[in-house]
């Protein structure tokens, strides 16, 4: 009974290591790294690389997690990461933005549908009189934007600016804020926030 048992602990062992090879594998070729790109940043040899790849090793829980610090990548993230499903696309026509927004306040995300954003980059056009509330919004993180096109009421914590074409805005996401368009024109800016907010 206990030889059946270990046998089937080295294979599903195997099975294992196999897949951590693979991923890896998979993995370091949507990054765009060589095997010693990636050794490099992990501060490893390229030949450790090689071998979890050809699964000629299984590495410890500790090996694998210094081997993901080169791209980074939580040990969670590594074996959750859906190598099939994963938007790598890096172009976006206009029409494909997401509209995200509503009423007199349009705002078109870029990115819609990759997994795991760290940022949120929006084209946003405000109609005349366009607003986002009466209510300030709050929410942690950080960020900044240009002023492409018009103008647009800026309040931020009770300092309150108009700004014009070029002008730029950068703060703390936590602090209660506003946009509105004061004016008769349309105004358009592009901004960036991270984390996602919406």
């Amino acid at each position: 009974m206990a030889q059946p048992s270990t046998k089937t602990n080295t294979t599903a062992g195997t099975q294992a290591a196999a897949k951590i090879g693979t991923r890896l594998k998979a993995l370091r070729g949507l990054y765009g790294l060589s095997q010693r790109e990636l050794a490099n940043r992990a501060g490893i040899t390229n030949g450790a690389i090689s071998l979890i790849e050809q699964d000629r090793v299984s590495p410890s829980i500790s090996s694998l997690k210094k081997v993901l610090d080169g791209f980074p990548m939580s040990l969670a993230e590594f074996f959750t990461f859906d190598l099939h499903h994963h938007n790598n696309e890096v172009f976006y026509p206009a029409d494909q933005l997401k509209e995200i927004g509503g009423g007199g306040v349009s705002l078109r995300m870029v990115g819609h549908g990759r997994s795991r954003l760290k940022l949120q980059i929006l084209h946003e056009r405000y109609q005349p009189r366009g607003d986002t509330g009466k209510t300030m919004l709050s929410h942690p993180g950080e960020e900044g934007g240009v002023v492409v096109k018009g103008q647009i009421e800026l309040t931020v914590a009770g300092q309150i600016r108009v700004l014009s074409e070029g002008d730029a805005y950068y703060f703390d996401s936590r602090l209660p804020h506003r946009f509105r368009n004061v004016t008769d024109g349309p105004c358009m800016i592009i901004s960036v926030s991270t984390p996602p907010t919406f």
